[in-house]
């Protein structure tokens, strides 16, 4: 049985590492590199860096800022935000990421997908969706770093993904994010049971037991969390420390 995942994930804006509540209200969190290194020490199993404005304002992930957090962990990391080519991707790669988060661009170009995959692996292509539970009790994918809606199912649009050669999942609820009640369980375990891939939790994780009943009831193979680990109101020790307790196979630290 593997061994369920802790990820911390650093949104970047500017250079620093930020966290909003529900995709908004951002506040300052620290310098990206200095936590990172911190959280590989403490025994995260893995780390995401996200340009969460890069997007929206047109411009490519800092790449600059990869190189200096490869030179300073050693654990894999995930880079997303901007990336919207082979070309992309072969830079980031080349200055230490291990894997690519895509969105927006991916949802826009499904065949992005394909031509990553083809090209470096399904196992360095992350497929990252945001999603919205509406009034209609549906989830629906959502773009741009959650501000534009769109009317594609989020289980119809991680399927197509999966399909195309993406290797893992990273599945944002943007009615949990930041709200610390919680991960989304009932979509997680949805996407987790249906696909043949791994699927992370994201938005949500307030608490020790938030994180094993994502991975008891939720079936994720990993949990990704930012604030509780950026404020420390939880530290990665305890964290695993506790789901010990509870059963859940983690990585000793």
């Amino acid at each position: 049985m593997l061994c369920k995942r802790i990820i911390p994930c650093l949104d970047i804006k500017d250079g620093r590492t930020v966290k909003g509540t529900n995709f908004v209200n951002l506040r300052d969190a620290g310098d990206p590199v200095e936590l990172g290194a911190l959280y590989a020490q403490q025994g995260a199993d893995e780390l995401v860096f996200l340009d969460i404005t890069a997007t929206n304002e047109k411009r490519k992930t800092l790449r600059e800022l990869v190189n200096r957090i490869a030179h300073h962990i050693n654990i894999p990391f995930t880079v997303g935000g901007g990336i919207s080519s082979v070309e992309d991707v072969h830079y980031l790669l080349q200055n230490g990421a291990d894997k690519i988060s895509v969105n927006t661009a991916a949802f826009k170009n499904p065949g992005l997908i394909e031509a990553l995959a083809k090209e470096f692996g399904s196992q360095c292509v992350v497929l990252a969706i945001d999603t919205r539970q509406e009034e209609d009790g549906e989830w629906y994918v959502y773009l741009n770093g959650g501000r534009v809606k769109t009317d594609t199912v989020c289980l119809d649009w991680a399927k197509q993904g999966v399909s195309m050669g993406a290797g893992e999942i990273l599945l944002t609820s943007m009615n949990h994010d930041g709200t610390r009640q919680g991960f989304a369980i009932d979509i997680t375990r949805k996407l987790a049971t249906s696909l043949p891939v791994p699927v992370i939790a994201s938005g949500g994780g307030g608490a020790m037991q938030h994180f094993a009943e994502v991975f008891e009831q939720g079936k994720a193979d990993a949990a990704l969390a930012a604030s509780i680990f950026h404020f420390k109101e939880i530290a990665i020790p305890e964290l695993k420390g506790y789901l010990q307790e509870q059963h859940v196979n983690v990585r000793p630290v």
